[in-house]
């Protein structure tokens, strides 16, 4: 397995709970939760095209995120109801908020970045 792939399980780990806790606490703010969502988006992202320059990955998240806000405004009866459960609401969010696309925004840039140290800091001195 690519050392990308590990890495990106782990921050999936790691994602998960992190953004559940986060919205635990009410003076966490709501978009914590989202940017951190949208990290574990370019997590899944980096595993299914573990192949392609993260700058690609980075897109193909941010677009994929934004897709699923936009896809808040759409009210048909099945997917309202899919977005009551617990998976449903984790996975498609509910009630779309323009906020929420600068906090994905936010998350990806920062996953982006800590690969990028990732791959310069520790990869550069394994090879």
């Amino acid at each position: 397995m690519k050392r990308n792939v590990i890495i990106s399980l782990i921050g999936i780990a790691v994602l998960i709970p992190l953004g559940l806790y986060s919205r635990q606490f009410n003076s966490i703010p709501n978009e914590t939760g989202d940017a951190l969502w949208a990290m574990m988006v370019f997590c899944i992202w980096r595993i299914i095209l573990h192949k392609k320059e993260p700058t690609t990955i980075a897109i193909v998240s941010l677009i994929s995120s934004y897709l699923v806000e936009f896809s808040q405004l759409i009210t048909w009866s099945f997917l309202v109801e899919f977005r009551k459960t617990f998976i449903g609401h984790i996975m498609l969010g509910q009630g779309f908020l323009w906020i929420d696309l600068l906090a994905y925004t936010i998350g990806i840039i920062c996953i982006f970045g800590i690969f990028k140290i990732f791959e310069k800091k520790v990869f550069a001195k394994n090879d």
